[in-house]
């Protein structure tokens, strides 16, 4: 692909603007095409895809470091992932742009040997037939494994029950208790659904996380009917098969995840992006000639503006334009008795502490934000050499809500998970524990000093185990305060609200797991997208250098769309529809 020089691609700018009753205001020439507010996976992905094209790209992140959930975590020699360490391979694009950036040799299943579920008093392995933890067979022989005879009657009961004409509910929990018991919610779907998608069961949006599940109750008359429906469909059209294992729909990276952040980071610098890290977004404005960005470091204006941040902040930046009509349309007078959005960005920054540094009370207390959501604490493990013998616990543990003896949410057995770890920790054993659920309970390791976290962490890795175990050679302990999650009830219209309030301003999207759901199979597609909708929206001038590839690759006829051709996406988000054991 040509690389244009920015003064092509401001004159064309420039000339496409001088058509507009806009141009005739005078406003700052933009220095950025494209300035991104996030260097998560989205906001690297929108630099990428558009840097690679010719445009000038700036890319603001407020901590010291990129790549957010999926950042690197250096221990004891060894090169880890501080967070996201697999993807779903579901729909392909994470593989693609794998690919794209040359990693698609290092693309690497995980062990098949699946993860476990801990019970109070044993560990089995989790249930094969399963829809995030709904068996399709209650009296399967894994299922009276995990809960028992009584238990597992119970959930029986469900082909028993009047017939469900209409698959018509909308949360998870209710609809399971009530069809299969209060153990299979426990044991199975909370820890499972729970899990994935870090949400209390009770909230979790049956439409999201198990899109065709309703359907199903509706063409069997029950809820393991319809999971069963579900799981057939699903091989049919070449996903994962029934009988695969839980957490057997993703796959990682030999060396890491965060590989994959290097990989855009480095692709998008080449390109000649500009990355700056701790530079805060404080606001954000349209002008006469694009956007202005105020930060802590000043002002910046560009022709879009790319908003790839926690769904807080997101809120933040994007709500408060909802009152403020796009430039084109408001009236000189009013323009000219508006103060310049410097000085209306400066107060804001002034007046508003970092996102960090603002009470939780604070933040719900504002219409456009919403519950802080969970903060999960990891305590990784680096034990010796000959620490545990095999893979007793298959590539990790999922802890039921009735096994009240282990404080962690979850354990993975990271060296058992991906062989090209164990390979690469020659003998040592590394294990991963979750701290932390949903309903904004605080995590088992709050108030704990690193010390005291890791003690906590080795006590409850020998629960599991079910064997002392060494001191480990080396501990890290990670926080992530996690948004409110994109798959409870609700979670759709807040999503659709930040789309609509980016939607009403040229030259202005947002991305990430705010609006697209979590994990990067949603984050990524969704990026990709809106760099093509900036390339639409912003340049889609028949002619001009930068846009000989859009036809191609958005499918459309730029002549039939015209020179401003907009080109905005469907706002609702793609739904996360298999469950990732992360153990």
């Amino acid at each position: 692909m040509t690389d244009h020089s920015g003064a092509e691609r401001t004159g064309a700018v420039a000339d496409a603007r001088a058509a507009s009753p806009a141009a005739d205001a005078p406003g700052p020439a933009p220095q950025y095409d494209t300035i991104v507010a996030g260097a998560g996976i989205a906001g690297l992905t929108v630099a990428h895809e558009l840097a690679g094209r010719g445009y000038r790209v700036l890319v603001l992140e407020a901590t010291d470091r990129v790549g957010g959930t999926a950042a690197a975590l250096e221990l004891d020699g060894l090169r880890l992932d501080a967070g996201a360490e697999s993807f779903a391979v579901r729909g392909g694009a994470v593989a693609e742009l794998l690919g794209e950036l040359g990693l698609a040799d290092d693309i690497v299943d995980p062990n098949p040997a699946g993860a476990w579920l801990q019970l109070e008093d044993r560990a089995v392995p989790l249930p094969k037939r399963t829809l995030l933890g709904i068996p399709s067979t209650p009296l399967a022989q894994d299922v009276i494994d995990a809960l028992g005879w009584g238990g597992a009657l119970r959930a029986y009961l469900d082909r028993l029950m009047p017939v469900l004409r209409i698959g018509k509910d909308d949360a998870l929990g209710p609809l399971v208790r009530r069809r299969m018991g209060q153990k299979v919610l426990d044991r199975l779907v909370a820890p499972l659904a729970g899990g994935v998608y870090s949400a209390d069961p009770e909230l979790l949006d049956i439409a999201v996380v198990a899109p065709g599940l309703n359907n199903g109750i509706t063409r069997t008359g029950s809820l393991s009917g319809g999971v069963a429906f579900v799981l057939e469909e699903r091989a049919a059209a070449g996903a994962a098969g029934a009988d695969a294992k839980p957490g057997s729909a993703v796959q990682g990276v030999r060396g890491g995840i965060h590989r994959l952040v290097d990989a855009l980071a480095e692709r998008a610098r080449e390109h000649r992006a500009e990355i700056r890290t701790g530079v805060r977004v404080a606001a954000i404005a349209p002008t006469d000639t694009g956007w202005s960005v105020e930060t802590d470091a000043g002002a910046l204006a560009a022709s879009s503006v790319v908003v790839a941040l926690p769904e807080p902040e997101a809120r933040r930046l994007l709500l408060p334009l909802a009152s403020t009509p796009p430039v084109e349309e408001r009236a000189p007078e009013a323009l000219a008795s508006t103060p310049p959005v410097e000085e209306r960005a400066m107060e804001a920054l002034a007046s508003t502490p970092p996102v960090e540094e603002r009470a939780p009370e604070a933040l719900a207390s504002r219409d456009h934000t919403v519950d802080p959501g969970a903060t999960v604490e990891l305590v990784t493990l680096v034990l010796p050499a000959g620490a545990v013998s095999g893979d007793p616990r298959g590539t990790g543990v999922l802890v039921a809500a009735d096994a009240t003896g282990i404080r962690a949410k979850a354990m993975t057995h990271a060296t058992a998970k991906w062989p090209w770890l164990r390979e690469a920790a020659a003998g040592r054993e590394i294990v991963r524990l979750s701290y932390g659920s949903a309903g904004g309970a605080a995590p088992a390791t709050e108030g704990l000093d690193d010390e005291a976290a890791a003690a906590l962490a080795l006590e409850d890795a020998q629960a599991i185990f079910g064997t002392a175990l060494p001191q480990p050679v080396a501990t890290a302990r990670v926080r992530w305060q996690q948004g409110q999650p994109s798959s409870v009830l609700g979670a759709r219209d807040r999503q659709q609200q930040l789309r609509d309030a980016a939607a009403a301003h040229d030259g202005l999207v947002v991305v990430g797991a705010a609006v697209a759901g979590t994990g990067l199979a949603q984050v990524v597609p969704d990026a990709r997208r809106a760099a093509l909708e900036i390339r639409r929206e912003r340049f889609a001038v028949r002619g001009t250098p930068w846009t000989d590839d859009l036809e191609h690759d958005s499918g459309t006829d730029l002549e039939a769309d015209g020179a401003s051709a907009t080109g905005r996406r469907d706002a609702s988000a793609p739904t996360d529809d298999a469950a990732r054991g992360d153990a």
